[in-house]
């Protein structure tokens, strides 16, 4: 991949990362558990993305293996 587009890809990343638990913020009734799944896709999908290069599959399966391992910590 170029040096230019993986800059792009990080950036987006970081920058939906971060829009991401803003937005969490907003959420302030969900239990622990429902907002350790949101946290842990969220970080999960930025994960995906970034080991695949940006790939759409990538993105969608750390998006569920991070929701999964979110919402089963401290079950």
């Amino acid at each position: 991949m170029n040096p230019m587009r993986q800059k792009s890809v990080r950036l987006a990343c970081t920058v939906t990362t971060a829009l991401a638990l803003v937005g969490l913020g907003a959420c302030s009734d969900m239990s622990t558990r429902d907002r350790n799944t949101a946290v842990g896709a969220g970080v999960g999908a930025a994960a995906g993305a970034v080991l695949t290069g940006g790939s759409a599959g990538g993105t969608i399966g750390g998006a569920a293996v991070g929701g999964v391992i979110g919402n089963q910590i401290k079950k």
